[in-house]
């Protein structure tokens, strides 16, 4: 599927983002982690470039550059859970600091396919429909793959949910694809 033309090509998508969601059972989070770097693999054997953000690694690259990572990790564990989300969520805002940073590192290298993984890792700090939210405008031309631990429903009345680790529904999200549905 990830290396055909059509996908490669985002055809049949009618005019919308090239965004598409991998969901999986949580519990098989290791056997997709060894799967996606075969897939990896294979598409790179077939000259398709993958480019991988994990998006607890960036945050962590991201709070480190800032001076402030041995801090929160000092402060954590004294601190109240709620006002612990909330700093951190403000800190790691998509529109302010997620998005911003993959779009200059996807500026920087020449790829196919875009991998955002870390999804279930960087939880309830960031959430995955706000970064889908924010990267509309930033992934472009390419197709997006986004490894989602938990379940994507579709539906024609309820609409797009992402469902985390299976229990916690995310806002509502409508313009990703589910790439288990897609036509090679």
């Amino acid at each position: 599927m990830l290396s055909g033309q059509r996908f490669l090509q985002m055809e049949g998508l009618s005019n919308e983002v090239p965004f598409f969601i991998y969901p999986y059972p949580p519990e098989d989070a290791l056997a997709v982690a060894a799967a996606k770097k075969r897939i990896k693999n294979r598409l790179s054997n077939a000259g398709i470039t993958v480019f991988e953000i994990n998006l607890y690694d960036l945050s962590v690259e991201l709070l480190r550059e800032r001076g402030v990572w041995d801090r929160i990790l000092a402060i954590e564990p004294g601190q109240d859970k709620a006002d612990f989300r909330e700093m951190l969520q403000g800190m790691l805002d998509p529109q302010l600091h997620i998005a911003p940073v993959i779009r200059d590192r996807l500026a920087q290298v020449d790829f196919d396919i875009f991998f955002l993984t870390g999804i279930g890792e960087v939880f309830p700090h960031i959430r995955s429909h706000n970064v889908l939210n924010n990267l509309q405008s930033v992934v472009k031309g390419k197709p997006m793959l986004m490894f989602f631990p938990g379940r994507y429903e579709q539906s024609d009345t309820l609409g797009s949910s992402l469902v985390l680790f299976g229990r916690l529904k995310d806002d509502q999200y409508y313009r990703a694809k589910n790439i288990l549905e897609q036509e090679a």
